[in-house]
């Protein structure tokens, strides 16, 4: 199979990327890290270690034309071992994705009854449980059918998505704390960059973001034809990713300034604030029609990717059937994914005193993801020649190319100084 088209790759690659990592994760990580000093920092890292990361996953999966586990075989025998850690990893992250779908699906529902429910009323029953099922099973259904649909789902969702966050982006500029708000987020305190620790929450939300370290982009890029230039790719793909995420924090943020809310509210906070602008703004009910169900559409087509990347893996490595692959990648992601939609019902279900579902996100987009992306980058660019990948970039870009090879070639070792000194500081 292949993508039929260099811009049907790109807007599947967005969808993958653009969706809950930027309208959910990206504020709430922002407002519990000072706003413009984490905006800086995430910008920088999408920038000089984010794009190249994404081109040399893309060229692997397209050289190798395989899954993470098939292409780092093929890259080393031993590295098999490093892609089922990367499958691992998407597998935990695509849980408790499932749940936080659940709610974008919820909120679509319930948008179609004029409700605007804050979440904690959201939350005051195990209803959110029923979406999170309905979440699996769509989401199932959907990779069963493979790439092409994906592809068709993209086409159809991304044109909308961004025009919808353009316009509610724009009346949240006109509330009464809009400056204040654009100053928390935009403006950096120079000295708290100085933290490690607020580099190393970049790090992960740009790789988190761009799905790199995830194995989507080397499960992706294993449909590609040769004729798809890859830093162009990768760079409108990041482009797109990070307009979205800072779009979706000129939403949120002058909400939480004028409505008296707390920045600080984590998981919750888009979900907490979303509902005071449809309930003030003109035409607020259809608004929040369009805007709910088109969050459900970017986060399930996330979940849909992170899902293909572990059936694939399945398929290539067991032989597998589609059906037969499919249900065996859902089988140890739901049990995990239904403890974090556990976390936000009348149970309450925690884990070292926070919502199991926090729990996972810490771990593994705050942590794993960073080890994941930089190891992986580094795997790549020592095992494939220099002149393979320099060709795969194209002849354009052979700079650009040979600048990330050999910066990447020492990417392991920077991993474990970032992880050390993340832990220790």
């Amino acid at each position: 199979m292949e993508w039929s088209s260099s811009k049907g790759f790109v807007l599947a690659t967005a969808a993958a990327a653009v969706g809950l990592g930027n309208i959910w994760r990206f504020p709430y990580i922002a407002g519990e890290n000072g706003g413009g000093s984490f905006v800086f920092a995430y910008i920088v890292s999408v920038l000089l270690l984010g794009i190249p990361l994404m081109v040399l996953e893309m060229s692997a999966g397209r050289m190798e034309h395989g899954s993470p586990v098939k292409t780092f075989r093929l890259l080393h025998k031993r590295a098999s071992i490093f892609g089922w850690f990367v499958v691992s990893l998407t597998a935990i992250i695509m849980s408790y994705y499932f749940a936080v779908t659940g709610w974008t699906l919820g909120y679509a529902v319930e948008s179609y009854f004029g409700l605007t429910r804050s979440f904690a009323e959201f939350t005051d029953s195990y209803t959110s449980i029923l979406y999170f099922f309905l979440v699996v099973l769509i989401s199932s259904l959907v990779v069963a059918k493979g790439v092409k649909m994906i592809e068709f789902l993209s086409k159809l969702l991304m044109p909308f998505l961004f025009l919808i966050i353009i316009f509610l982006a724009g009346y949240s500029l006109s509330l009464d704390e809009a400056s204040r708000a654009l100053v928390f987020l935009f403006n950096p305190d120079w000295g708290s960059l100085a933290n490690v620790g607020v580099w190393f929450l970049a790090f992960g939300q740009a790789f988190y973001s761009l799905a790199v370290g995830q194995g989507y982009l080397i499960t992706y890029g294993s449909f590609l034809s040769d004729d798809v230039n890859l830093p162009k790719s990768a760079g409108f793909v990041a482009i797109m990713e990070t307009l979205v995420a800072l779009l979706a924090g000129v939403i949120i943020f002058p909400i939480v300034f004028s409505f008296g809310l707390n920045p600080e509210q984590g998981t919750q906070l888009a979900f907490t604030t979303l509902p005071y602008i449809f309930e003030s703004i003109p035409f607020g009910y259809y608004l929040a029609i369009m805007f709910f169900t088109l969050f459900f559409l970017a986060a399930i087509s996330s979940c849909i990717a992170g899902m293909e990347v572990i059936k694939t893996a399945l398929r290539e490595e067991f032989l597998f059937s589609h059906k037969k692959a499919t249900f065996l990648a859902f089988a140890p992601v739901v049990p995990l994914g239904f403890l974090s939609a556990l976390s936000f019902t009348p149970l309450g279900f925690t884990f070292l005193g926070k919502p199991f579902l926090e729990i996972l996100d810490l771990f593994a987009a705050n942590q794993i993801v960073v080890f994941s992306a930089l190891a992986g980058g580094g795997i790549i660019s020592w095992t494939i020649s220099k002149k393979e990948l320099v060709d795969s970039f194209g002849t354009r870009w052979n700079k650009f190319a040979g600048v990330s090879i050999n910066v990447f070639r020492f990417l392991p070792i920077l991993a474990g100084i970032i992880l050390l000194l993340s832990w220790v500081i």
